[in-house]
């Protein structure tokens, strides 16, 4: 592996942070929401499982009680 200095080092950091292609304000915006709803659905999904399961298991359990 060939050894840089830090001053070659730093040149080619600049130049692959120059190819990397940054979203716009737009896109940064709607992807946050877009990970904020897909939670909150997420969050009530495995809440009405939960209770299903429980309501679920409440029944059964109290057949044999």
């Amino acid at each position: 592996m060939a050894t840089t200095n830090p001053i070659q080092f730093i040149q080619q950091v600049r130049s692959e942070v120059a190819k990397v292609a940054w979203p716009s304000r737009r896109e940064v915006i709607l992807t946050t929401v877009m990970v904020f709803v897909m939670a909150a659905l997420t969050a009530t999904f495995f809440s009405l499982i939960d209770v299903l399961i429980k309501t679920g298991l409440t029944y059964i359990l109290s057949a044999f009680h």
